[in-house]
């Protein structure tokens, strides 16, 4: 006789199956979109510098900005009619964005525009404060040549939001671009520019940058000034620097 095999129901099992699958999954891309908007306020929830902005003429003044000195590190022609000011922190990748786009911003005015590069190093950002100090350290021993260098090889080292470059590397990154190591480390520990740091901090703020980059243009012959916060394309730039050359 043959045997009737029972075997147990799996429709409501699978049913089951199913819909604890459907859960997970909207937990996951609830999760993933969550991600999303904090990678795009700068990875910690807040946002963290300024960010992009799109391309439009700005119209804020800038009030009391300090006076470019030759203490001040400059790219390009220091008698160029328009100073672009910029405000910056080492570790932000906003600031790290819109570097090359003022690189191009030098080569598109060809000798009418200078870069003056300032530092505004973010509390929450651990290692900029001492990455602006090397900088300078690096000025110091090689002068404007070697400063420019310095920044230009963090930036395209840095994984950015605070301790993208490791304080560690600082030392011998001086001594591959060619600057006596030793010297460095004794200028470097010695914090000598930690209350330089802080002047240009203080200096950004009165003129009335809250957050990095903050660029502002100044018209040294008629002595109007442009505020443009945040890593604005070249035609943002392009478009103030224009009205301001008429």
């Amino acid at each position: 006789m043959e045997k009737i095999t029972k075997y147990p129901q799996t429709g409501g099992i699978v049913q089951a199956a199913i819909v604890i699958l459907l859960v997970v999954c909207a937990f996951l891309l609830g999760s993933l979109w969550t991600k999303v908007q904090i990678l795009e306020r700068g990875g910690t929830g807040q946002p963290s510098a300024a960010p992009p902005q799109a391309a439009q003429p700005p119209t804020q003044e800038a009030k009391d900005v300090p006076k470019v000195t030759n203490d001040d590190h400059v790219r390009g022609d220091r008698s160029a009619r328009i100073a672009l000011i910029e405000y910056s922190d080492l570790e932000c990748p906003f600031c790290k964005s819109v570097h090359p786009t003022i690189t191009q911003v030098l080569d598109a005015y060809n000798g009418r525009v200078s870069w003056v590069y300032r530092h505004y190093p973010l509390s929450f950002h651990a290692n900029a404060q001492k990455e602006a100090e090397a900088a300078e350290c690096a000025g110091e021993l090689g002068g404007d040549d070697a400063f420019w260098k310095y920044v230009d090889a963090i930036f395209e080292r840095t994984t950015s939001n605070g301790t993208g470059f490791a304080l560690d590397k600082l030392v011998p990154l001086a001594g591959e671009l060619g600057l006596p190591e030793a010297k460095f480390k004794e200028c470097l520990d010695s914090g000598k520019y930690e209350k330089h740091v802080t002047e240009d901090i203080a200096g950004g703020s009165k003129a009335g940058v809250t957050g990095t980059p903050g660029n502002i243009l100044l018209d040294t012959k008629s002595g109007k000034t442009r505020l443009i916060p945040g890593a604005v394309p070249l035609a943002s730039f392009k478009t103030a620097i224009d009205e301001m050359l008429k």
